[in-house]
C-alpha cells in the first residue's frame, strides 16, 4: 500500500453549514439552490436563506437508494440503485431542478458494481461502479473491484479504469460514495465514511487512476457536488448531522 508520503494531504476550509433533513446520501448545487439528496428524496434549498422551497419524494418501493445527483446542464441527475439488494442493479434517474418533477429513468441493469455517482465530462458520461466486502456485496468482488467507467450517450462503455491502493485502503470495507470533476481537470473522490476527499488522475497510459493529494474535509465521505459558479468551493453533508457542508479546497500544486 502507498503510504501518505507519495502524495499531498492537505485540509479545506469550512465555509457555512444547512440544516437539510434530506441529507442522507449526498447533495448538488446551481447558482441558486443546493439538492439535499436521500434515500428515496430529494429537498431543495435556497442558498442565500437556507429555507426549502421545494421537496421531491418517490416511493422507496421504485426508488430504493438514490445514491447521489449532479445539475448537469438543465437538468438533474441522480445515480440510483437497488442496494442492498443483490443481484445489484443500477438506473440513472433525471429530475427537472425547477418543478422537482421526475423527467425519465435509464435502466443500465448489470454492470460491474452499484452505480453511486455520475458526472459528465469532455462529452461522456463517467460513473462509478461500487463494490463491498459485506453488506450488499456479491460473491467474488469486494471493495477492491470499485470501478469507473466512461460512457457515450447510447450508454455504451468506451473506457474503464480502477482506483489505486492507496484509495481503496480508505474505501475498505465499503466504496467510493460521492465523485466530481474540477474545474482543474481532476477528478475528487469520497469514500462512504471518511473525512477526505481523494484527487485523481486519469493516467496516460494504464487503467490504474493517479493519486495525487489527499483533502481533509468536516463531512464524513457521501457524495459531494462542486459550486460550477465559484471554483474551489465543494459541497458535502454530515450524515450526523444531517446538513449541507460548504467548503473551500485549498490550491494543488501543478495546477
Amino acid at each position: 500500500m502507498l503510504t501518505a508520503a507519495l502524495f499531498a494531504m492537505v485540509s479545506a476550509q469550512t465555509l457555512s453549514r444547512l440544516p437539510a433533513p434530506e441529507a442522507n446520501q449526498g447533495v448538488a448545487v446551481d447558482g441558486a439552490y443546493v439538492y439535499a439528496i436521500g434515500n428515496s428524496e430529494i429537498g431543495k434549498y435556497d442558498r442565500a436563506t437556507g429555507q426549502r422551497v421545494a421537496q421531491w419524494a418517490g416511493d422507496p418501493a421504485t426508488f430504493p437508494h438514490l445514491n447521489s445527483c449532479a445539475v448537469i446542464g438543465v437538468e438533474l441527475v441522480c445515480a440510483s440503485s437497488n442496494y442492498p439488494a443483490t443481484p445489484m442493479s443500477s438506473t440513472v434517474e433525471v429530475f427537472d431542478p425547477v418543478t422537482m418533477v421526475h423527467l425519465r429513468s435509464t435502466p443500465l441493469g448489470r454492470q460491474p458494481g452499484s452505480l453511486t455517482w455520475i458526472d459528465r465530462k469532455d462529452g461522456a458520461w463517467w460513473a462509478c461502479f461500487a463494490n463491498y466486502d459485506e453488506r450488499g456485496g456479491e460473491p467474488g468482488r469486494d471493495h477492491r473491484f470499485t470501478t469507473l467507467l466512461r460512457f457515450d450517450d447510447r450508454w455504451r462503455v468506451t473506457g474503464a479504469w480502477m482506483f489505486p491502493k492507496s484509495v481503496l485502503a480508505r474505501f475498505k470495507p465499503r466504496s467510493s460514495s460521492g465523485g466530481a470533476w474540477g474545474a482543474d481537470g481532476r477528478l475528487y473522490v469520497t469514500s462512504h465514511d471518511q473525512p477526505e476527499v481523494y484527487v485523481l488522475d486519469i493516467p496516460r497510459i494504464g487503467n490504474e487512476l493517479k493519486h495525487v493529494a489527499t483533502i481533509e474535509v468536516a463531512v464524513e465521505g457521501q457524495a459531494i457536488a462542486f459550486d460550477r459558479t465559484r471554483p474551489g468551493v465543494l459541497y458535502g453533508i454530515s450524515r450526523a448531522k444531517r446538513e449541507v457542508v460548504e467548503m473551500r479546497l485549498p490550491p494543488l500544486e501543478g495546477k
